[in-house]
């Protein structure tokens, strides 16, 4: 199987191989020594760590880091964050990738928008959560718990409806799920509850940081996606994928070479997205974190 999406990389890519290495080394290290630790530290620590693996099964969707399409999804086959099965994400992360239906909540799986009939559904006590998903402090807090509703809900209807075409892929996910489970409560004796709100579940949230403000609705297809100029321990987390534009536009090229190929056209991608454009997560967390970003409604739905 071709790499999809056109992957640049017809070679290993050490870079990602290293951090896969410091991901499941750290991730061995901080679980084995959990009792030495204090929760504030275990928290910070594990969130990183689940979200960054989040970030190498991204790396992974496209085609990243070996020319084998099993070794690469062998690599990932641990599920730190355990709810979503790899080949599921990575089917509807593909289809994401059609920009001219990016943020079209009937075409795009990623879409966080409502159109007019599902907003009109909505009653004031899910209107006011989707609002208060709309800041970044909801987005992190309620935004894990909306993930598996939405996802689960599908999935569970899809089975009585008689479809058993993702069963190939809960299969491999009940897999790596084993092995996480093993380890972590079998081996280090880290309880399944501190667990979840140590590590999977603030690790989802810390990656919703990054898809917060990563697409806007706009009639232009160049101005949905953003650009948020990280510093460095954010973009090694997110694997730079919060240059999004820039991944959108190339999104065969590995996560090591998205700066410089920002930097040397950064005005280029800065005028053609119409300024979507933050400085850093310090500026999104100042601007949003108590602010919706927008209306939950799909602009569409409002002509």
């Amino acid at each position: 199987m071709a790499p999809p999406h056109g992957a640049l990389a017809r070679r290993i890519e050490w870079p990602t191989l290293l951090v896969a290495a410091a991901i499941y080394g750290g991730f061995g290290l901080l679980t084995w020594f959990h009792a030495a630790l204090p929760w504030w530290l275990l928290l910070p620590l594990g969130a990183y760590l689940v979200a960054w693996h989040g970030s190498l099964q991204h790396e992974v969707v496209h085609g990243h880091p070996t020319p084998s399409a099993l070794a690469n999804e062998l690599l990932v086959l641990p599920s730190l964050w355990l709810w979503i099965p790899f080949r599921l994400y990575r089917a509807t992360h593909l289809a994401h990738h059609n920009d001219a239906q990016l943020t079209d909540p009937l075409a795009d799986p990623e879409s966080y928008y409502l159109d007019a009939a599902g907003w009109a559904k909505a009653g004031p006590l899910a209107r006011g959560f989707l609002r208060a998903h709309n800041t970044l402090a909801g987005r992190m807090l309620l935004g894990p718990l909306r993930c598996l509703y939405v996802f689960y809900r599908a999935e569970v209807f899809r089975a009585l409806n008689g479809d058993r075409s993702h069963l190939t892929a809960w299969a491999i996910h009940a897999l790596g799920v084993a092995v996480v489970l093993t380890w972590v409560i079998a081996v280090c004796g880290l309880p399944l509850w501190q667990f979840l709100l140590l590590f999977v579940y603030p690790g989802i949230a810390l990656t919703l940081v990054r898809s917060f403000l990563e697409h806007q609705a706009r009639p232009e297809v160049s101005e949905r996606s953003v650009i948020v100029e990280a510093g460095p321990l954010m973009s090694l987390l997110f694997l730079n994928n919060n240059l999004h534009l820039v991944h959108h536009d190339k999104p065969g090229l590995p996560w090591y070479r998205l700066p410089a190929f920002y930097r040397q056209r950064r005005a280029l991608f800065l005028a053609s997205n119409g300024g979507y454009y933050f400085k850093g997560y310090r500026e999104v967390f100042r601007r949003h974190f108590l602010r919706p970003k927008e209306l939950p409604l799909h602009p569409a739905a409002l002509v």
